[in-house]
């Protein structure tokens, strides 16, 4: 009896699994898919970029920074690192190119999963980096190579989500998290003192008090990953990265199957009107 009850409980825990992910990454969104799939990747994202700092001795998400780096050392004469400031950039922006590739496909194709290609191929990059770059990679080649890789993989990761909510989360950007969050802040404040100097005429001042909570949500996931991130890198090394690709992993495998199941259909199709031809 107990073994049947341990049977049924773990169908109904798979089905509940397969449904609640599916809903996260599906292409009908609302905002509170929008919250859950935002905050997941944000905590990913912190992970990786004060990880990954471990590694390679340098934020990966924050362009701002790269971007500046690249204006000293252009003025020290620092022509490597000027390189090196350039292919991460480059990296970011086609890891963004790349998501708007893979969701348009997925659009034309598997519109129900369309978001799913891109956390997949994060996914897999960052298996790739834990298993296989990180713990391999020469001293020599950790600038040139794994700073570039990581860099893509953030620039893929902002552009899927900031695609799927409609540019209202953006999981790497926390100078555009934090002004948000501190323009609700000053709404907020205004709003209290209109409430005991209440104004005779002009336009009612209100927070949007989901957004508030949403983006202090986001920060605290961005802060929680950085912490969880520094400390696997600096425990177990890039390894740790395999712990993020399997997080995201688990958001993806049901969709990924649906997508499979769909092409073995397609393909079984093909075949049939081969023979029937």
């Amino acid at each position: 009896m107990t073994e049947l009850l341990t049977h049924r409980d773990g169908r109904r825990f798979g089905r509940s699994y397969r449904h609640a992910v599916r809903r996260i990454v599906a292409a009908e969104r609302d905002g509170t898919t929008d919250a859950q799939l935002g905050l997941v990747l944000t905590f990913v994202a912190g992970a990786v970029n004060a990880g990954g700092f471990f590694y390679v001795g340098q934020y990966t998400s924050h362009m701002s920074g790269i971007v500046a780096a690249i204006a000293d050392h252009v003025v020290l004469g620092l022509g490597s690192l000027v390189m090196i400031g350039i292919g991460a950039l480059a990296a970011f922006t086609f890891g963004a190119a790349v998501s708007a590739i893979l969701i348009n496909w997925g659009r034309r194709h598997y519109v129900s999963t369309q978001y799913v290609l891109p956390i997949a191929l994060e996914s897999a990059l960052l298996l790739v980096f834990g298993v296989l770059v990180g713990p391999t990679l020469p001293t020599a080649l950790i600038q040139p190579l794994a700073i570039p890789l990581l860099c893509f993989i953030m620039g893929l990761q902002n552009a899927t989500v900031t695609k799927i909510s409609g540019a209202r989360i953006r999981t790497t950007h926390v100078t555009g998290m934090v002004t948000d969050f501190g323009i609700e802040i000053g709404k907020f404040a205004y709003e209290l003192v209109l409430r005991f100097r209440p104004a005779s005429d002009g336009p009612a001042i209100a927070a949007d008090r989901p957004k508030l909570a949403l983006l202090g949500s986001l920060l605290g996931a961005f802060v929680a990953g950085g912490i969880t991130g520094a400390l696997g890198f600096s425990r177990i090394g890039p390894v740790f990265a395999v712990v993020m690709a399997l997080v995201l992993a688990a958001l993806v495998a049901p969709s990924l199957g649906d997508i499979m199941r769909h092409r073995r259909l397609l393909a079984r199709r093909r075949q049939r009107r081969l023979h029937r031809d």
